[in-house]
């Protein structure tokens, strides 16, 4: 994966997950802050109704003003106008308390107008399964009220939690797809540091084969150039093997540093105008040289076409669908080129009758380091990196490569270059 592409992807990563996590934070406050509200206005219509009980069981009027007093989060002061039956307000607070839905733990505390002190506090439980407490925490009293009781529901929070089940789940659900980005990006730039070592150590041992490949490529020249050696024919034979497996070597290691500099997203293109039909023509007069047995026919058009691209690679490119053509046929190669003009776009096309490729393998042929399987027999040489490196150069031309292949009745290749 190139290195712009991973910084892009790794910038709107951590954007995103700096959005999810602003956006799921205000969810959380604002649905927090309604559930607050809506359990103080639930409270208050509760309280309310109590107070009403208590005033027609006492048959005395409540106070017009300060009826209810929030003194804190979860603590409320009722004011009424007569003493209170404790049992009386334990009753009507259950009941009012299922009524409005509030299946939340409380404690209450009466006020004695004699005593100035809260008494006959008590701990109720709304069906939570808590841990009851051993005795009631000691409650304010309030000297401005003198007839009241005094409500604390110590489980407010955990309340208020338990009705924010679905907006929890969602946030939940939004932590482990950061996490799991979290560690996806995580596994990406380690890969791409292993990538980035890996590609390094192949290209300096690639870079240092080069030195020997070019002194045995001299050494062998002059071998192969030397009066003695000539005259005898086993001697003149494995000078020529020297030659052929060195150039081997060579064009191995080439398609290697290709291959790297494509990779580095540092791809050149040299563009110059040239004629496709004599390019072509070159390409395959090599070819044929290097094809010794087999038949390399072509069917190009006889009109000049001009093209704009890099014409080395495009050389690279034609040379390398050739190479996997002859390899992968069978016994003798048979390869045809056809050169076609429709409209804006020449269309290339490489046809071998070599062992194909199977259905499920043609999406995978343009992958790096793929080999097109051929049984048990590991008669077929190279990397891998062919069509790879094809694949690419034409996307930087903007050209169409497309591949059609049957198992067993061969392969064809066909590159659109539009003009």
């Amino acid at each position: 994966m190139p290195g712009n592409l991973i910084r892009r992807l790794l910038l709107l990563g951590a954007l995103a997950i700096i959005g999810i996590i602003s956006i799921q934070s205000y969810w959380l406050l604002k649905t927090w802050d309604l559930k607050d509200k809506e359990f103080d206005q639930t409270v208050h219509i509760m309280l309310r109704h109590v107070a009403d009980r208590i005033a027609d069981f006492h048959e005395t009027e409540l106070p017009k003003t300060k009826l209810i007093q929030r003194q804190s989060s979860n603590y409320y002061a009722v004011n009424v106008n007569s003493p209170i039956n404790a049992s009386v307000l334990e009753d009507f607070l259950y009941q009012e308390m299922n009524n409005h839905g509030l299946s939340t733990n409380f404690e209450y505390a009466v006020y004695d107008c004699f005593s100035k002190d809260l008494i006959y506090g008590n701990y109720c439980e709304m069906g939570e399964q808590t841990e009851k407490q051993a005795e009631s925490e000691e409650l304010p009293t309030l000297d401005n009220l003198e007839y009241y009781f005094v409500v604390r529901f110590p489980s407010r929070e955990s309340f208020l939690l338990s009705n924010m089940n679905m907006t929890l789940a969602f946030a939940a659900i939004a932590i482990c797809s950061v996490l799991f980005f979290l560690y996806s990006i995580w596994v990406i730039v380690k890969q791409k540091r292993l990538s980035e070592l890996q590609r390094d150590f192949i290209n300096n041992m690639t870079h240092e084969f080069k030195t020997p490949i070019s002194s045995i490529k001299i050494a062998a020249d002059v071998l192969a150039k030397d009066p003695m050696v000539q005259d005898n024919i086993r001697l003149s034979n494995y000078s020529n093997i020297i030659i052929d497996q060195n150039q081997r070597l060579n064009d191995q290691v080439e398609k290697v540093l290709n291959v790297a500099r494509l990779e580095k997203d540092n791809l050149e293109l040299k563009k110059e105008e040239f004629d496709l039909t004599v390019e072509l023509r070159n390409i395959i007069e090599n070819e044929k040289i290097k094809l010794k047995d087999g038949q390399l026919t072509y069917d190009l058009v006889d009109d000049p076409e001009l093209i704009n691209a890099d014409k080395l690679h495009f050389t690279n490119v034609i040379s390398n669908i050739l190479d996997n053509a002859v390899k992968y046929s069978k016994k003798k190669p048979e390869v045809h080129i056809s050169m076609t003009k429709k409209g804006n776009k020449v269309c290339i096309t490489i046809t071998d009758q070599g062992i194909g490729i199977p259905k499920e393998q043609i999406k995978e042929v343009f992958d790096k380091f793929y080999r097109v399987s051929t049984g048990d027999v590991h008669d077929v040489k190279g990397f891998g990196l062919g069509l790879f490196y094809v694949k690419n150069i034409s996307q930087a031309h903007g050209w169409i490569s497309k591949i059609e292949s049957e198992l067993g009745k061969g392969t064809t290749f066909s590159l659109d270059i539009f003009v």
